[in-house]
């Protein structure tokens, strides 16, 4: 990876909340093309880590650069070059798509006959075409998250953050999406995709990177992470380096208590 340019640069990344450290020294390079399966217990920093990538929060120790600039100078133009689903849909549900999508035109200062055009297109690959003139909020939480995802890639971004991007979604839609990112990494987009459903981390990721206490616990391909810590899956190498054995246990727990008279 030395030998690629870094469309993502993290060097020496740290934040605290009051006593409390959440990154300590995040070092990544991130060339262009990759699919980042970027996991991690909860609260471990990851979301932390994506939002201050995005401008979300700005208090931070050490340097980011995204697509050769600074994030830290001031200028948000790099942001226009970014596609973002969260975890959490954060959307103006009184609006229609049409509303929507025009106020996104507006915001990344496209023709709007056109980003229409493509909206619709792009909504009748999803099966939510005829959903273009009704409130947001008359959806479901399917075609919500099909929606956000349209949303994320309608101005043709170069870098796109996924967070838990399959919630909500049918077999149908996952298995179109899953192949989405496929493709727009080979047309040289970065992807950012964070997900507690290992087996798909581990099919889709070209590279995963496991944060664990606020530090990179382990990078690299599916197959060399396998290799290095003799396990089979992602979901077993997930839970030797972050020190969680005790899932069986529990389970026998828990099943006891509620079969309890």
């Amino acid at each position: 990876m030395d030998n690629l340019e870094s469309i993502i640069s993290i060097k020496n990344l740290r934040k605290s909340y009051g006593d409390k450290r959440v990154l300590n020294g995040i070092n990544l390079e991130i060339p262009r093309g990759q699919i980042i399966g970027y996991i991690g217990t909860n609260g471990a920093g990851k979301s932390t880590t994506i939002k201050i990538m995005l401008g979300i929060i700005e208090d931070y120790e050490g340097t980011i650069e995204i697509l050769g600039q600074d994030i830290s100078d001031g200028n948000v133009e790099y942001k226009k070059k970014i596609g973002y689903v969260p975890e959490l849909a954060d959307i103006y549900e009184n609006l229609t798509a049409f509303e929507y999508i025009n106020f996104l035109g507006g915001i990344y200062e496209l023709n709007q006959e056109k980003f229409i055009e493509r909206a619709e297109k792009l909504m009748k690959l999803f099966e939510i075409q005829e959903a273009m003139y009704s409130r947001i909020s008359s959806y479901s939480k399917g075609m919500k998250q099909k929606f956000l995802i349209i949303c994320s890639l309608i101005h043709n971004p170069d870098i796109l953050f996924f967070d838990e991007p399959l919630s909500g979604l049918d077999a149908n839609s996952v298995m179109i999406f899953k192949e989405i990112m496929s493709n727009l990494a080979t047309e040289g987009k970065t992807i950012f995709y964070s997900s507690h459903i290992m087996d798909v981390v581990e099919k889709i990721s070209d590279r995963i990177v496991l944060i664990n206490n606020g530090e990179i616990a382990a990078d690299g391909s599916f197959e060399e992470l396998k290799n290095s810590k003799k396990e089979t899956s992602l979901e077993e190498i997930f839970n030797q380096l972050t020190g969680f054995n005790e899932h069986g246990h529990i389970a026998k727990k828990f099943v006891s208590l509620v079969e309890e008279v």
